[in-house]
């Protein structure tokens, strides 16, 4: 796991280091950290253990990351696409309500990190990998660079390109999973808040 989120990070900190002022991403600003979205194994495993360590290192605030992944899931798990005792989604989960209908909660649903009151990660060191990456302009499948409609407002088209995260973060980031995958015969993704879930008795 560390390979990757050392390559990751790398690579982050060299296109953030490339948009300058264009990127609007700071404490306190928490568009992107709301709304359902999927992750890893690998991702569900590093949040767990920081979790974990946060229980021996500040009980309270751990405390107040479970109940708000009770919270949470009161609120979305009668609309869980996916095996709500494992926590892993449906292979079609990307066409449940949850996940396609941009009026649902699933769409504005805070993440269970999230502090409310200072807006930052709880969990920011053991963030997912889609948490790690977003900000910069990112080649789409499509060979489209999407950005943050917060971020590169007035960027110029070049300007964009030159600030493009590497575009091979998705292959090798794909490649880790699918050796993590197949080392703890784990398959799928989930969602932050059953991952925190699993092992924490609220499941």
């Amino acid at each position: 796991m560390t390979d990757i989120l050392k390559i990751v990070d790398t690579a982050t900190a060299s296109a953030y280091a490339r948009g300058g002022s264009h990127l609007a991403c700071r404490p306190g600003c928490t568009q992107c950290c709301h709304g359902v979205f999927p992750i890893s194994p690998q991702d569900a495993s590093r949040l767990r253990e920081a979790l974990a360590e946060l229980d021996h290192s500040d009980h309270a605030r751990a405390q107040r990351i479970l109940g708000r992944v009770a919270d949470s899931l009161t609120r979305i798990a009668p609309l869980f696409p996916g095996d709500l005792d494992t926590g892993v989604l449906a292979p079609d989960y990307e066409d449940a309500p949850l996940f396609a209908d941009e009026d649902s909660i699933g769409d504005s649903e805070p993440c269970p990190v999230l502090d409310p009151t200072t807006g930052t990660c709880d969990l920011y060191e053991s963030r997912p990998i889609v948490c790690r990456t977003f900000g910069p302009p990112m080649r789409t499948a499509d060979g489209d660079l999407a950005t943050c409609e917060l971020c590169f407002i007035t960027a110029t088209t070049e300007e964009i390109a030159a600030a493009a995260l590497d575009p091979d973060i998705p292959a090798l980031d794909a490649a880790s999973n699918d050796a993590f995958n197949a080392a703890h015969h784990l398959h799928g993704e989930t969602i932050v808040a059953l991952a925190l879930a699993r092992g924490s008795g609220l499941r």
